[in-house]
């Protein structure tokens, strides 16, 4: 193969921490601490593969969510990550909670979340989601069909009002893989302005004695790094408020734009500026209000990753190098069970030695997992250098989000424990799954 057709990688600066937690620091023999803990001595300590969350960084995203939207509701969208320390973190910060089953319910509930700051979603609710929902008290449902707002009116017990959200299809494309774009009409979410199906769904509300119906929800998709398509969705979002002030004398008191904020993933990428996304939304808000003859709805959003995403390392331990073709493969002990993000939507990471000194020249490499498919690729064509070996520990940041929330139980490897870091101490919040956890399920012959 000649230079021209090798392929580009993208060598990064051993110093460059920016898409590391706030805290990170380098250390002596190659390692890197966070939350004032050793990640090789982690490792050590809970095995790999583990994921280590700094809780500090977790607080301080949650918090500059409050500063840049004073007058807003900012509620978690727990889908990204969670368990039981992370729905406290966030009750404690002041926001509320985004879930999509009963099982995210129950585990917040159960913590001692507040139900009423609970915001219930989903394409296709279960009659358990619903009845669970109802039954612990959960602040408001967003309507995503019109099948289910007869199955909530029948279990919404009589003498009670549920409050209910429609989600609405604001025909806004974001996000930059197409399977995370969910503003659109041709995808499985919401109810489309286009065709009349989100304005059908509000009538069909009003005339149910048993739902309140304050307000209107949209998102548009994930992973969006530019206000442009926020701004374009609450346009669109105040003009469908006014047709319903319109046709039934109501001004809905609700707006929720939802969430997808983006983050970088490697030092090259951009992330959504949060200051200038409130002011731009704010601006757009109370214009569009104004030009209508609205009163300004009190508006909601839902971030996920962009507060837990960039407080998570995930830190891997190497189990086979080997050359093959014009490739060299780094294998190490988890892969797409742990993080199916790169096989689902092709994401880059930029993985790094960690716990001794780089002694060779960087080269390309492509880190890949443990697991029985050609596509568990967690990073193509990356720098490591030249000399990395079995035993050697891969640290890969911004891994808050998205990856144990989606893991596999997968060639039956375990899921890794998660563990919590600050002020220089480390506990686990969710240990390792083990073969009898899983053994555990599988009942007979």
């Amino acid at each position: 193969m000649s230079i021209l057709d090798a392929p580009v990688v993208e060598v990064a600066d051993t110093d460059d921490l920016s898409v590391w937690p706030r805290s990170t620091r380098h250390a002596p023999g190659g390692d890197l601490t966070v939350g004032g803990v050793s990640l090789a001595e982690a490792a050590d300590r809970f095995g790999t593969p583990v994921y280590v969350l700094d809780e500090h960084e977790v607080r301080e995203h949650c918090r500059a969510y409050r500063t840049a939207f004073p007058e807003a509701e900012v509620v978690y969208a727990a889908k990204a990550f969670l368990c039981r320390a992370m729905a406290h973190w966030v009750e404690e910060e002041g926001l509320g909670l985004d879930v999509c089953s009963a099982g995210e319910l129950a585990l917040a509930v159960t913590t001692g979340f507040p139900p009423e700051r609970i915001v219930l979603h989903g394409n296709a609710k279960s009659p358990e989601d619903l009845s669970t929902a109802l039954r612990l008290g959960v602040g408001r449902i967003v309507v995503d069909s019109a099948s289910e707002i007869a199955r909530l009116a029948a279990l919404t017990p009589a003498g009670s009002r549920q409050k209910v959200m429609v989600r609405v299809v604001p025909g806004v494309a974001a996000g930059v893989h197409v399977k995370v774009r969910t503003g659109t009409d041709d995808q499985k979410f919401g109810l489309s302005i286009t065709d009349g199906s989100a304005q059908h769904a509000v009538t069909r509300i009003l005339d149910q004695p048993h739902l309140e119906l304050v307000g209107l929800h949209c998102h548009i998709g994930s992973q969006i790094t530019t206000p442009k398509p926020y701004v374009a969705a609450v346009r669109r979002m105040v003009g469908l408020l006014a047709r319903i002030r319109d046709q039934h004398g109501v001004a809905l008191p609700q707006l929720d734009i939802g969430g997808g904020h983006g983050i970088a993933y490697r030092p090259s990428e951009e992330e959504l500026n949060i200051a200038v996304l409130a002011g731009r939304v704010r601006t757009e808000l109370e214009d569009g209000c104004a030009r209508g003859g609205l009163p300004v709805p009190r508006l909601t959003l839902e971030p996920g990753r962009a507060i837990v995403g960039p407080a998570g390392v995930v830190v891997y331990r190497v189990l086979a190098v080997k050359r093959t073709g014009d490739r060299t493969f780094v294998a190490v002990d988890g892969g797409m069970s742990d993080n199916p993000r790169p096989a689902l939507y092709g994401v880059r990471y930029a993985p790094r030695l960690i716990g001794r000194p780089a002694s060779a020249p960087p080269r390309p490499v492509t880190v890949v997992g443990r697991h029985c498919e050609a596509g568990d690729v967690l990073a193509d064509e990356v720098a490591l250098p030249g000399d990395v070996r079995p035993g050697d520990l891969l640290a890969v940041p911004a891994a808050g989000a998205y990856h144990l929330s989606m893991a596999s139980g997968y060639n039956l490897v375990g899921r890794p424990p998660v563990v919590a870091v600050a002020d220089g101490i480390a506990r686990v919040l969710v240990r390792r799954e083990s073969l009898e956890d899983m053994s555990r399920r599988d009942v007979g012959l």
